[in-house]
């Protein structure tokens, strides 16, 4: 199915950067004057972003629908949203001289689009995969470094919460020699923001090799990890700025995407999870009384 109108935009932000400058014009143009756009031919459209027809059927393909007629669609819904009332996005870049209340709200709004983005964006029948892959796996292998090393850590305290067997991997080293006793029935997550990070690319291929299901979530689907990946989870970012590196934001959609599949595990295994859960408040309610 092709992306409802309101993921239009979140599609071009996590697409752009690995379009080319032509198709990123399209893109550009569509996302920023969806009503105008929705008005145009192919030819229209081409003509407006000094590009080709083809290229706009190219760009319409790679941000979900079918042809650009479909694309017409979603635009035009996208401007009747804006039209009943929506709020246009705001520009949130922070200054060096901001004061600390801008820097709030400008942060606030940034991690509130970027959460919305991701969702929109989010395959459910991917999500579902994963979440019954994740159900019945023996046990979970989870790969990330920098910002993404502590998601990591964070989906796989969850998991352990629940009874599952989990571990997060941030040494590429030991993630291989791990990922080297992966088996069918056995899942790997890889978590990487870019898509190429080589120290997560190379144990999600062992571990695919070795016959375990694998995850990537990722904000390029595009990227080299996904050809290693039997489930594709993408994420959206905010646009990078100086004082805002793109592993703030990511971070902030992947915590989501893990959330989704943790909440989505443990409904599938809730007899066994909400015992697991009081068992592990329990065990550490005494601390919190001090």
């Amino acid at each position: 199915m092709p992306p409802a109108p309101a993921a239009l935009a979140a599609k071009v932000r996590t697409l752009g950067p690995s379009m080319t400058r032509s198709m990123q014009r399209v893109a550009e143009a569509v996302a920023g004057d969806p009503a105008g756009c929705a008005a145009l031919t192919v030819t229209g459209l081409a003509e407006l972003t000094g590009t080709s027809e083809a290229t706009v059927v190219r760009t319409a393909r790679l941000l979900g629908y079918p042809g650009y007629r479909d694309l017409r669609l979603a635009l035009a819904g996208l401007a009747a949203q804006q039209q009943s009332g929506r709020a246009p996005a705001l520009t949130t870049d922070i200054a060096v001289d901001d004061p600390i209340a801008d820097v709030v709200a400008k942060l606030a709004y940034d991690e509130q689009q970027t959460l919305a983005d991701t969702a929109a964006g989010l395959d459910t029948a991917q999500l579902g995969a994963a979440v019954t892959a994740l159900a019945g796996a023996r046990r979970t292998d989870v790969y990330g470094v920098g910002a993404s090393g502590l998601v990591a850590q964070d989906l796989t305290q969850k998991l352990l919460r629940i009874g599952l067997i989990a571990h997060a991997h941030g040494d590429p080293h030991l993630a291989v020699t791990n990922a080297v006793q992966l088996r069918a029935g056995d899942v790997a997550i890889a978590i990487t923001h870019s898509g190429s990070t080589g120290d997560v690319i190379e144990p999600l291929r062992v571990a695919f090799e070795h016959g375990a299901t694998t995850v990537a979530i990722t904000g390029r689907p595009d990227g080299p990890v996904t050809q290693y990946a039997d489930h594709i989870l993408t994420t959206s970012t905010a646009r990078e700025s100086e004082l805002r590196p793109a592993a703030m934001s990511s971070r902030t959609s992947q915590l989501l995407v893990v959330d989704c599949l943790f909440i989505g595990v443990a409904q599938r295994t809730y007899d066994a999870a909400a015992p697991a859960l009081s068992a592990s408040y329990e065990a550490l309610a005494h601390r919190h009384r001090r």
